[in-house]
């Protein structure tokens, strides 16, 4: 057997390092024994046997069966201790009750892998639960791993390891090729196998972690990802359980180029209608899992048969260096559709050059060249003008896709012979172009093209809808190594840091001015503000800043001071500062009699920005998220926000603030000059650091407005609010943030 591993670039945190290293003897085992082995095929106890003889699994296999001598022509054994050799994988094929002593004799035996087929376990309730606690005990005691329960098992279709009982196989196996596939759902993993062999796409290996006492996604996600034999991965996933080794995985999908294109269902949002800040209230779990995988340059799948049309794709191993598309049609009306979807998926359907329009227009003078290349029913007089005309929109438009709408030319064998001799010519001499022919044809005419090494398409959506992903993929791969997280896998974005040595404590109360003082420390800018215990105090305050200020309330009780009255703004001498501050302390007293107040905040107005908000949030399962959006009263209204993972650097903090569909405001519109872009990717990169380095001690921040000044005037934070998780543990001020 060879082994799988490339050595990694840095050691996994913990001991994963040493439990993904453990998943070598389920994915490449030497021997396999089947507890509960039947000789009928169509058993679930039957189907891994008959499978591992059809496939040539090369490894010793032993059926464990006490009432036979033999079991689909293999010698069986009373019990896994009476198996003379050493055992790899023990494919669990027994009722819920029985299990458990199974694990057991498997742990006594030295088995390295066992898989437990049967349900019964934690997803039944209690008594499930206990016996699933009770098998990963004895397994975990021994240092045995344990996939499932409640799981179809697994293989490795490259040396024929099938321990499965999954139905999907039962005609015909998948061909081994450099898609691997991981499920949750058992059912759902082998329906995408079976959906991949009719496509005629590759499948390497193969596995369901079920219930996931033991082994669980983002560990199977490591090895597969480690594997040289593997390109790319498709995951099906209902929730992650461990969010460090599902960060771990994608950071190694990254650091290896490799693909990763994931389904995730269940997009239910976090119940989080009681949080005190914005953050809290907008983020929610689907929201951060998206981001996420943006994050790390993972693909996130529509549907099933999105993630087949990409995975197809993915089998050529042609990733566009951009977004740019051409379109290529013999249908005029075909052609709009696809413009219509490129622009809906971002594609940007930029024009042939005029040189090129010129050439196709002295082949087919009623064609019509732009993009999209509509050449008309006037190419089926010729059979050589589809490859001609095709060649002059790659070269002179240099897309770096081409999506060839062809209709039902194909059917005929007329067209179907010389039209697949012309993209074969078209793929050599342009071997980093991405050709994708959509077409309707009978299947045998599809096969052809598609074992020639072209995705083949039937809908005009769902070939722009993949090359869209396709493109994404692309810019995340060829953009790998300059921007990213700052983890513990590293950002990859430049040399140089900076950090601040210090430490600050959080004080018993909390409110506006400690948590602005906290966050100065930190890296945010603040603005020069004085708290006045009175009314007085806030004239004098007012006296000495000697410009238009507002007043604000100091109070930990209240985190939305606009609603009690507790702001005024554009206060222009003393006299109005004393009285609107004896005024809304009134106020304060009636609306929120319980309220412990401190004072107010005098601050200078500060004019001429975008407000914007900042904002952390903790994720139960990834934890702190940073937030980024429109800011002031119309957050929640707009919700025009992006979440990214802390901790992470400025080039990341960029990429973030591109996706608010109000990005073009900040980059300025209708003369207004643009923000400071650079200020506000520091303070980002400054936050995500910050909420990473305590990332058990606060639960929310919330900076809004953050005030986003023209280039080069910086930004500047003008309200700030911290939730902690204990009022009196330290708080780690200093950061380390990789500038870009």
């Amino acid at each position: 057997m060879n082994d799988p591993h490339q050595p990694p670039g840095q050691r996994l945190p913990g001991d994963l390092e040493s439990r993904v290293a453990s998943l070598g003897a389920l994915f490449e085992p030497r021997s396999v024994a089947v507890i509960g082995a039947s000789d009928d095929p169509i058993r679930i106890g039957g189907r891994p046997l008959r499978y591992l003889k059809r496939q040539g699994f090369r490894g010793a296999v032993y059926p464990v069966n006490p009432r036979r001598e033999q079991v689909q022509g293999l010698k069986a054994y009373a019990s896994i201790e009476a198996i003379p050799g050493p055992v790899d994988v023990a494919i669990i094929a027994l009722p819920a009750e029985a299990t458990v002593e199974a694990v057991r004799a498997c742990a006594a035996k030295g088995v390295r892998v066992a898989l437990i087929f049967s349900a019964g376990f934690a997803e039944t309730g209690e008594a499930g639960q206990a016996r699933q606690s009770e098998a990963v005990a004895i397994a975990r005691a021994a240092g045995m791993r344990l996939l499932g329960p409640n799981c179809l098992g697994s293989f490795n279709n490259f040396d024929g390891f099938y321990s499965t009982f999954a139905s999907a196989f039962d005609l015909q196996a998948p061909v081994p090729g450099p898609v691997s596939v991981l499920s949750q759902s058992g059912a759902c993993g082998s329906h995408l196998c079976y959906l991949l062999r009719e496509r005629g796409i590759g499948v390497g290996y193969f596995a369901t972690t079920g219930n996931e006492a033991d082994v669980e996604i983002g560990e199977a996600l490591l090895w597969m990802l480690r594997s040289p034999r593997v390109k790319v991965v498709a995951l099906f996933a209902e929730t992650i359980r461990d969010g460090a080794s599902f960060i771990a995985a994608l950071a190694e999908a990254r650091r290896l180029r490799k693909t990763l294109v994931v389904l995730k269902v269940a997009r239910s949002s976090i119940g989080a209608s009681a949080a005190a800040s914005h953050t809290g209230a907008l983020a929610g779990q689907d929201a951060v899992f998206d981001a996420i995988l943006r994050q790390f340059g993972a693909c996130r799948a529509r549907s099933t048969d999105h993630l087949v049309d990409v995975l197809e794709a993915c089998a050529l191993g042609v990733y566009p260096a951009d977004r740019r598309l051409g379109i290529y049609t013999v249908s005029g009306g075909q052609g709009i559709q696809a413009a219509d979807a490129a622009e809906t998926d971002g594609l940007e359907v930029s024009p042939l050059p005029e040189s090129g329009r010129q050439k196709i227009l002295s082949l087919l003078p009623f064609s019509a060249p732009n993009n999209p290349i509509d050449v008309t029913a006037q190419v089926t007089n010729e059979e050589s003008l589809i490859g001609r005309t095709l060649e002059i929109a790659l070269a002179e438009g240099g897309y770096p896709a081409m999506v060839c709408l062809l209709s039902t030319l194909p059917e005929a064998p007329r067209f179907a012979d010389p039209v697949l001799a012309s993209l074969r010519a078209l793929r050599e001499r342009f071997p980093d172009r991405l050709i994708v022919p959509v077409f309707a044809a009978p299947p045998e005419v599809v096969q052809r093209f598609r074992e020639a090494g072209f995705a083949v398409y039937r809908d005009v959506d769902a070939a722009v809808a993949a090359l869209a992903s396709m493109a994404q993929l692309g810019e995340w791969l060829h953009a790998s190594g300059q921007a990213g997280t700052a983890s513990t896998e590293g950002s990859g974005a430049a040399a140089e840091s900076e950090a601040a040595e210090a430490l600050a404590v959080l004080p018993p109360v909390l409110d506006e001015q400690s948590a602005k003082a906290i966050l100065a420390r930190a890296g945010i800018p603040v603005p020069c503000e004085v708290l006045a215990r009175d009314a007085r105090a806030a004239r004098e305050a007012a006296q000495a800043l000697a410009q238009p200020v507002a007043i604000k309330i100091v109070s930990p009780d209240i985190a939305h001071k606009t609603e009690v009255g507790g702001v005024v703004l554009g206060l222009s001498t003393p006299e109005e500062v004393e009285r609107e501050t004896e005024a809304m302390f009134a106020r304060i007293s009636r609306a929120c009699p319980q309220a412990r107040v401190s004072g107010v905040l005098v601050t200078p107005m500060l004019g001429g920005g975008i407000e914007t908000i900042l904002g952390v949030f903790r994720d139960p399962v990834f934890g702190p998220v940073v937030m980024f959006g429109l800011g002031g009263v119309l957050v929640e209204v707009l919700r025009d926000v992006s979440f990214r993972l802390a901790p992470f650097d400025r080039a990341e903090a960029r990429a973030m603030m591109t996706e608010l569909r109000a990005f073009k405001l900040l980059q300025g519109v209708r003369g207004a000059p643009p923000r400071d872009l650079n200020a506000i990717a520091h303070a980002l990169a400054r936050l995500s650091q910050f909420a990473h380095a305590n990332r058990e001690r606060i639960t929310e921040i919330d900076v809004n407005p953050f005030l986003a000044m023209p280039e080069g005037e910086g930004a500047v934070a003008l309200d700030a609010l911290i939730v902690a998780r204990e009022p009196d543990v330290s708080v780690q001020t200093s950061v380390q943030v990789t500038p870009s």
